[in-house]
């Protein structure tokens, strides 16, 4: 027997690595995908610059014009564009964002940033389902109308990958519905994200609730740790939190006994944030508790802010309001059975023989800043059948259901820019 050289030794492991290689080629769309979720666009210092270069490589591809904008330096928002027969009718907007959020890569089974296949498709990365995924479908949805079926449809169609959507959206969506460059588009509707379902349905986001995230900086007498203090900050706090906690139990219940409510039909608040004191003898003078509340749109709001100032009073007065973020806006997009644009979309999804619900995002997108400045839009992001897994620990996808969100885009994509 010939010595074992290095060389032979390679080839040998080479032949085992492609003899443990499934018969069937990964599918291209699949690849890009893998590739997309490689590039560390995550928040604090998402690395824009290369999804830049990712993006004007696939416009070229798709052999689309393409411009990059940015509202606020270092944040940018490349669009592509598909002219339409006739420009002058209001333009298809497919919406995504470039960020995602911060991992701990201790709790993942994989690299988050290494896109790892398991042998069952399963696909491990930050983004996968939040939302690397729906702009890829995006992508090769259009390749497979324009490059390889050569049509053409009525109404432009833009695709637009932006940046800052996991951050809040204020120095991308934002302050882009407003300017210039955005109005130029002429949009007439907008898809953007969804949510994974654990069930067949689909959710049809039309709605989102309004986030309100506020600080309480109650003030109140100081004093020694020994003593029985009257109007204390402390004392404050936990009247007020004893209001919005008590409210929080409120809308659980109702939640809870009904099966046919969901998250985004009711009114969530959580304690996020508590800060006060300096020793542990001390009574402060101040103390700080914040909420994360989201308000189902159906809520009147000047009348629950009313109540929130009632509770302030009731706790005692001197107690500071900062909004750290409040959307008020509760514009809604139809999903009456008349309404155009819900017809094409259903076409599409009748064709897939899907089951879709349309629902109130419980969360934020970029989209209640679309619906803010008039445009309708739909959240959509077709992964029913998978366990919602975005911001958690080992976030995938499977590349079956990632394929098949793509063919489902095509007849999306053909019905709503010939409407």
């Amino acid at each position: 027997m010939a010595p074992t050289t290095k060389r032979s030794a390679v080839v040998a492991s080479e032949a085992e690595s492609l003899a443990k290689k499934p018969l069937t080629e990964e599918d291209p769309a699949v690849t890009l995908f893998r590739q997309y979720l490689r590039i560390k666009s995550v928040q604090p210092d998402p690395d824009y610059d290369s999804c830049l270069v990712f993006l004007r490589n696939q416009a070229q591809r798709l052999g689309l014009e393409h411009h990059t904008t940015e509202m606020v330096k270092g944040k940018p928002i490349f669009v592509m564009t598909w002219p339409g027969t006739d420009p002058s009718l209001p333009s298809l907007l497919l919406n995504s964002h470039t960020d995602v959020v911060p991992v701990y890569p201790e709790c993942w089974k994989h690299d988050p940033f290494e896109a790892v296949k398991e042998d069952n498709g399963d696909i491990y990365a930050r983004g996968t389902q939040d939302m690397k995924s729906v702009a890829i479908q995006h992508i090769e949805a259009i390749y497979r109308l324009k490059v390889l079926q050569k049509k053409k449809f009525k109404r432009t169609i833009h695709l637009c990958f932006i940046a800052d959507e996991e951050v809040g959206g204020h120095d991308g969506m934002e302050k882009y519905v407003v300017s210039k460059e955005f109005k130029e588009l002429n949009i007439g509707f907008a898809l953007d994200e969804g949510l994974a379902s654990e069930e067949n349905a689909i959710p049809l986001f039309y709605g989102e609730r309004n986030v309100f995230w506020v600080q309480f900086k109650c003030h109140g007498n100081p004093g020694h740790g020994s003593r029985f203090i009257e109007n204390t900050a402390g004392g404050k706090a936990h009247l007020l939190m004893n209001k919005l906690l008590g409210f929080r139990e409120e809308q659980k219940k109702i939640y809870e006994a009904d099966e046919s409510l969901n998250l985004g039909d009711v009114t969530t608040v959580n304690l996020t944030y508590m800060s006060g004191g300096v020793q542990m003898n001390v009574v402060p003078n101040e103390f700080t508790v914040g909420f994360d509340i989201r308000i189902t749109p159906t809520t009147n709001m000047a009348e629950f802010e009313a109540q929130i100032m009632k509770w302030i009073d009731e706790a005692g007065g001197d107690i500071d309001v900062i909004f750290k973020q409040k959307f008020t806006d509760q514009t809604l997009t139809s999903v009456a059975k008349d309404d155009p644009w819900y017809q094409a979309f259903m076409r599409a999804a009748n064709k897939h023989e899907l089951e879709i619900a349309p629902r109130i995002f419980p969360a934020g997108t970029d989209s209640r800043y679309i619906r803010e400045v008039g445009i309708p839009a739909f959240g959509f992001s077709p992964m029913n059948n998978t366990k919602v897994l975005l911001h958690d620990h080992n976030e995938y996808l499977n590349e079956k259901v990632f394929m098949t969100g793509i063919d489902i885009f095509v007849d999306i994509i053909a019905e709503m820019a010939d409407v």
